[in-house]
């Protein structure tokens, strides 16, 4: 019986034993029962460079990495092309997904791709999220954007400016700001967020709406945006100069400590609320 079905096998499949096509989802079978390999994305994309050309690309990801081969058919695909954005996919097969196939670890691989014309001035974004460009950037290699984009707003006391800041903090989405002092170096936000019975629950005590947490965090200018100094719902200057002594007096001397400065109604009566992305 065993024959019979060996020779079945190898009119459909070429031979007993070997590895075959994998199904639409990308995963690989053998006749043996081995791990599969499945079509995969790295886990992060951390450089891109541009060769003189300007239009082969030299993409690095990370990529899973074990005692035996744990990735094939490392390529990059250019997806789509938009509005002066470029989107691209890193892709690769790996048995990773099954820890028992040893590939636990991970390393950095590259993978080239040729663009049918010159990079200039376009946008790249690789994998989805991760964005580059030749703008202001030391070529050959490209510069890694941020979370607000390759051209962020530059630190000053502006709304938009005020969302980077609430960012780099990692307030919780839906937070609202409840002021701001700021001099365009220096800045402090003080932020809260619902928090108890959803908003319209006449039921709950307290009602929807009027329970809220809030935090305070003070910042300093750099060339990427705010950077985040420490964070005290104390009033005054001592824990903000403690860490840093340079910290401007006149923007924290007549902070009140948080509890007392947070009115207990939501949104808060004693700023206009703007609520953050998200």
């Amino acid at each position: 019986m065993a024959a019979a079905l060996c020779a079945v096998a190898v009119l459909l499949l070429g031979g007993c034993g070997t590895q075959v096509a994998g199904d639409t989802n990308g995963a690989t079978a053998t006749a043996t029962g081995a791990i599969p390999w499945t079509t995969m994305q790295p886990s992060a994309v951390t450089a891109a460079q541009l060769a003189g050309d300007q239009r082969t690309l030299t993409l690095t990801a990370r990529v899973p990495d074990g005692k035996h081969p744990c990735v094939r058919a490392l390529k990059a695909a250019l997806t789509a092309s938009e509005r002066n954005i470029l989107w691209v996919q890193i892709t690769y097969s790996s048995p990773s997904g099954d820890r028992s196939s040893g590939c636990t670890g991970e390393r950095t691989a590259s993978t080239r791709l040729v663009l049918p014309k010159p990079l200039g001035d376009q946008q790249l974004i690789v994998d989805q999220d991760t964005q580059f460009t030749a703008d202001g950037a030391k070529l050959p290699a490209l510069r890694l954007c941020g979370e607000l984009g390759c051209h962020p707003p530059a630190t000053g006391c502006t709304v938009p400016s005020y969302e980077q800041a609430m960012i780099a903090a990692d307030a919780p989405e839906h937070s609202y700001r409840d002021a701001e002092h700021c001099d365009g170096k220096w800045l402090v936000i003080d932020f809260s967020w619902r928090t108890g019975p959803v908003c319209g629950d006449t039921t709950a005590t307290p009602s929807g709406c009027t329970s809220r947490l809030g935090d305070r965090w003070f910042f300093r200018a750099k060339p990427a945006g705010w950077k985040v100094i420490t964070a005290s719902p104390t009033g005054g200057c001592k824990a903000v100069q403690r860490v840093d002594p340079a910290f401007p007096t006149a923007l924290c001397a007549t902070l009140a400590p948080l509890s007392a400065a947070l009115h207990p109604s939501y949104p808060p009566q004693s700023a206009t609320p703007t609520p953050t992305a998200g």
